[in-house]
């Protein structure tokens, strides 16, 4: 095996030996014991006679025929319900063909007991998807492609089996978010770039930017009046036990730590671009005013990608303040407008403050020394 290949080889199968580890690591909440299994499953008749629509939305009961394709009822036909709550963002209609996950009670009888058909089966589809897109990133990026699918890998598993689990057990969510955000930039950086000056210069700016959003969020939230409770199932949240949670501090680390894959996109072109002037064995000061003048012509760009994506998401709502005539004082201050202005313009903070800060570590790192 070639040395470069063994020097890809080593960091992916060391962080996908990781994310196993992490994968065996439960510090959640104990899950309580369930009475039944949620198992995939078929329709194969639908019956809509008591379903009634109420303006655009539907209510009532749809009765169902479906075919059990997995665990210990695979093969057995049952009835199924689906119940309509007039709520067009939860409910769904199935059709014959429709593949649906269905909710079991332990010891249910096809004969004469009733599933709950809970939503349309999605895994299948998730796992396709993903592998199209691992497909491309490795076929187009080569190594650098696979590294950054472990980093991927990676930083799934640990926002899911640490960040989110030490949040609920009451750890102070900026502290958690800031050390998570440390530790992701830390591997996609080094994973992509390696154990190099531009690695290091990459992470340095990225961490120096993420500090800068942590503070501007932390002092503009407050001065919003944010609460977080804006946040999706916020309140859903407390009601389940974790009234003790600080909603506020939630919004805050959720904030900086969105935007940090973008100010380590930023700190890491930066850095590349620095890394090419290095070559010519420059000093510190052409290096430094290299990274500026790199800098200055991303980080536009960038921060309208922050705005697109923030707005994308939020469309429908824009859209109804637009339809209902709302003046702008009342479009400005309303709380999830807010929200989502703090979380813009506190991501393009870090942005525009990451690129001299990536220049001025890369300058010192990479410049030639006498």
């Amino acid at each position: 095996m070639k040395k470069s290949a063994l020097q890809n080889l080593v960091p992916c199968a060391l962080f996908i030996l990781l994310c196993g580890l992490m994968c065996l690591v439960n510090l959640g909440p104990e899950r309580p014991e369930s009475p039944g299994s949620k198992e995939r499953a078929r329709v194969l008749q639908a019956d809509n006679s008591n379903v009634e629509r109420l303006g655009l939305a539907l209510k009532g009961e749809q009765m169902l025929k479906v075919k059990i394709l997995s665990g210990s009822h695979k093969g057995e036909v049952f009835d199924a319900q689906n119940v309509l709550r007039a709520q067009m963002d939860f409910d769904k209609m199935f059709e014959p063909g429709d593949d649906v996950l269905v909710s079991i009670l332990d010891g249910a009888d096809c004969r004469t007991d009733t599933v709950n058909a809970q939503d349309h089966y999605r895994l299948g589809l998730t796992a396709a998807l993903f592998c199209l897109f691992a497909f491309l990133l490795v076929v187009f990026g080569g190594w650098t492609g696979a590294k950054a699918l472990v980093s991927f890998a990676f930083c799934c598993a640990a926002i899911w089996k640490i960040l989110i689990p030490l949040c609920l057990r009451g750890a102070n969510p900026i502290l958690v978010s800031v050390f998570a955000v440390f530790i992701l930039s830390a591997v996609i950086i080094f994973l992509v770039a390696g154990f190099t000056k531009k690695g290091f210069s990459a992470l340095s700016g990225t961490m120096m930017g993420v500090l800068a959003s942590c503070a501007a969020a932390w002092i503009f939230a407050g001065l919003f009046k944010i609460n977080g409770a804006v946040m999706p199932f916020s309140q859903a949240l407390l009601y389940s036990g974790y009234e003790n949670l600080s909603l506020s501090d939630l919004y805050i680390g959720g904030v900086f730590l969105s935007s940090s894959g973008a100010v380590m996109d930023l700190s890491m072109d930066v850095a590349s671009g620095m890394e090419e002037v290095g070559r010519f064995r420059a000093n510190f000061k052409t290096l430094f005013f290299a990274g500026i003048r790199i800098g200055r012509s991303v980080v536009g760009t960038m921060s309208t990608t922050l705005l697109l994506a923030y707005a994308g998401g939020y469309l429908t709502l824009l859209m109804a303040f637009m339809a209902n005539g709302a003046e702008p004082a009342d479009f400005l201050n309303n709380p999830y407008i807010a929200c989502e202005s703090v979380k813009t313009l506190v991501g393009s903070f870090g942005l525009v403050l990451v690129a001299p800060f990536t220049a001025l570590a890369g300058a010192f790192i990479m410049s030639e020394k006498k």
